[in-house]
C-alpha cells in the first residue's frame, strides 16, 4: 500500500497544472475552423485511484432462498472517476477538525474584544479597496508566548473537563458553515424565470407565475445552537439555489457505547479518535451529513492551496451508489466481493477482508474491531477495504423503489430531505458492510441504508471525484 500522508503535498499540486485563456480562432478561405484553447489538465488527486468509464450489471446475478435475495441486475454506466484507495483515516478527518477550530481562533483573533489583530482577517485588496473579507492562513497563530489578549482567543475553543479537570477541545463549537449551489435544479426548465423557456411547445401559452422554489438555510442563535430552515418561497433568481449549512464535524465518539449494550468499549469512546496510534484507522462515528461537509472543506481547500478561488474544478463528494459498486465490484459482474468467488478467505486461510468471521470469533481474521486501511489486499482496480472494515456512505438517498427511479447512466436518486420531512425520509444507502458484519453482509452487490444524521461506530467514508480533461495523453 501507498503511504498516507496526514497533509496535502499543496506545492506538487500547485505546479502540476495549467490554466490558459490563449485561444486560436482561425479562418482559412472563409470556412469555420473552430475555437482551440488550451486545456486544463487536473493534477491527479493526491491518494486516489483512477476508475475509468464503464458498464455493468448492478445488485445481485443470483437468486438467493436463504436470505430471501431475488436476482435483479440493472444495467448501468459510469463516467470516469478518481476515488480515494482507502477510507478517510483518523489523521485525515482531524485535519478537517482542526481546520476548524483554527479558522475559529483566527476569528476571534481579529475580533477587537480578543485584541483585534487585523492581520487575521483581509478586507481590502492591496489598493485599499474593500473586498468580502477572508481569513489569512499565512498569519500563524501564536501558539507559543502569547499576549493575554491572544491567550483568551486559544482557549476559548477549550472547556476544562469537569471530571477529569484536563483541557479539552470543545466539540460543540466545531461548526462548519458552508454553501452549494443545486445546479440540477437550477438547470430545470420548470425553473427557469423565462415563461417562454420553461416549455418549447408552442401550443401552450406560458404562464407568468413563477415557480416555487424550496433552499435549506441555517444560522446560529444567541445560545450557539445550529437551527435549519428549509424556505419555501416564489423564485427570484439563481441565488435562490444556494443552500446554506452548519453542520458540527466533531465525531460522535460515544457510538462505540451506544452501538453495543453491555460492553466494555469505554477505551474505544477515549482513545480511538484522538490517539495517534488509531491515526491510520478510518473514521468513525461520523454522520452523512458530516461527511457531506468534509467532502465539500476538501474541496476549497485544494482550491485554496491552488490559488484557484476563482476557478471552477470538480469537487468532492461522495460517491454514487452506482459509482460505490462499480469500484468495489472491479466492473466485473460475476463478482459478489471485491474478490473472485464467494468465500472472504483464501485456500491458504487468509481473509480477504475486516470482517466478523465467526459467532462471537472477530479476531480470527486477525482484529477485533477496525484495522489499519490497507491491511488488506486491494481489489482489481487498486482500491482497499471496500468490504468490511467500515460500511461507507453514499450520496444517494434510499427508498424502497430506487430502482425504478434511476436512470442507467450515472444513476443517482437525490432528495435533500427538508427538516419537517419523516424521518424515514432522511435514509441514504450505505455499502460494504464492516468489521462487525458476517461475510455475507459484506457482498459489494447488496444495499443497506441509515438515517443521514446517524453516527455508528462502524460506518466512515471515502470521497470521489469526476475526472475531467485527458487521459494518457488521449482525449476524453
Amino acid at each position: 500500500m501507498k503511504k498516507i500522508a496526514i497533509y496535502i503535498a499543496t506545492g506538487l499540486l500547485a505546479t502540476s497544472c495549467a490554466f490558459s485563456s490563449k485561444s486560436s480562432m482561425g479562418s482559412d478561405g472563409g470556412e469555420v475552423t473552430g475555437i482551440h484553447g488550451t486545456a486544463y489538465g487536473e493534477p491527479t488527486p493526491y491518494g486516489m485511484v483512477l476508475v475509468d468509464r464503464g458498464s455493468m450489471k448492478t445488485g445481485p446475478a443470483e437468486n438467493d432462498s436463504v436470505w430471501g435475495i431475488k436476482a435483479a441486475p440493472d444495467g448501468m454506466s459510469v463516467e470516469s472517476f478518481w476515488m480515494d484507495e482507502t477510507e478517510i483515516t483518523n489523521a485525515k478527518y482531524k485535519q478537517f477538525v482542526f481546520w476548524v477550530r483554527d479558522s475559529i481562533i483566527r476569528e476571534r483573533l481579529a475580533d477587537p474584544a480578543y485584541g483585534g489583530d487585523e492581520e487575521y482577517k483581509i478586507e481590502e485588496d492591496d489598493e485599499g479597496n474593500p473586498i468580502t473579507p477572508y481569513l489569512n492562513w499565512k498569519k500563524p497563530i501564536p501558539w507559543r508566548n502569547p499576549t493575554e489578549d491572544e491567550q483568551r482567543a486559544i482557549s476559548s475553543v477549550y472547556r476544562r473537563n469537569p471530571i477529569t479537570g484536563v483541557m479539552e477541545l470543545d466539540y460543540t463549537q466545531m461548526n462548519y458553515r458552508y454553501e452549494v449551489f443545486n445546479l440540477t435544479e437550477a438547470a430545470k426548465r420548470k425553473n427557469r424565470l423565462d415563461p417562454a423557456r420553461r416549455n418549447y411547445n408552442t401550443d401552450i401559452t406560458p404562464s407568468e407565475e413563477l415557480p416555487m422554489i424550496s433552499k435549506d438555510t441555517a444560522y446560529l442563535n444567541d445560545n450557539g445552537e445550529i437551527v435549519r430552515e428549509t424556505i419555501t418561497r416564489q423564485l427570484s433568481g439563481d441565488y435562490d439555489f444556494l443552500n446554506t449549512y452548519i453542520v458540527n464535524v466533531y465525531p460522535d465518539t460515544t457510538a462505540w457505547i451506544n452501538d453495543f449494550e453491555n460492553a466494555y468499549n469505554e477505551p474505544y469512546t477515549r482513545m480511538y479518535f484522538s490517539h495517534p496510534g488509531y491515526g491510520d484507522y478510518p473514521v468513525v462515528g461520523v454522520s452523512w451529513e458530516q461527511a457531506t461537509a468534509f467532502a465539500k472543506w476538501r474541496t476549497d481547500f485544494l482550491k485554496r492551496s491552488l490559488g484557484r478561488q476563482g476557478v471552477y474544478i470538480e469537487p468532492y463528494r461522495l460517491p454514487t451508489e452506482a459509482e460505490w459498486e462499480y469500484a468495489a465490484r472491479a466492473g466485473n459482474d460475476a463478482n459478489k466481493y471485491p474478490w473472485a468467488g464467494d468465500f472472504p478467505i483464501s485456500d491458504d486461510g487468509c481473509f480477504y477482508a475486516n470482517l466478523k468471521p465467526g459467532d462471537g470469533n472477530y479476531i480470527k481474521d486477525g482484529n477485533l474491531i477496525t484495522s489499519r486501511v490497507g491491511t488488506y489486499d486491494p481489489n482489481d482496480f487498486g482500491i482497499y477495504d471496500m468490504a468490511g472494515n467500515v460500511s461507507e456512505w453514499t450520496s444517494t438517498a434510499y427508498t424502497e423503489s430506487i430502482d425504478q427511479l434511476t436512470s442507467d447512466i450515472n444513476p443517482e436518486y437525490r432528495y435533500n430531505a427538508a427538516k419537517e420531512d419523516p424521518y424515514r425520509m432522511k435514509r441514504k444507502v450505505v455499502r460494504g458492510g464492516s468489521w462487525k458484519d458476517i461475510a455475507h453482509n459484506v457482498r459489494a452487490d447488496l444495499r443497506q441504508w441509515e438515517y443521514q444524521n446517524e453516527q455508528r461506530s462502524y460506518i466512515g467514508f471515502r470521497c470521489v471525484r469526476t475526472q475531467v480533461g485527458f487521459v494518457k495523453g488521449k482525449k476524453k
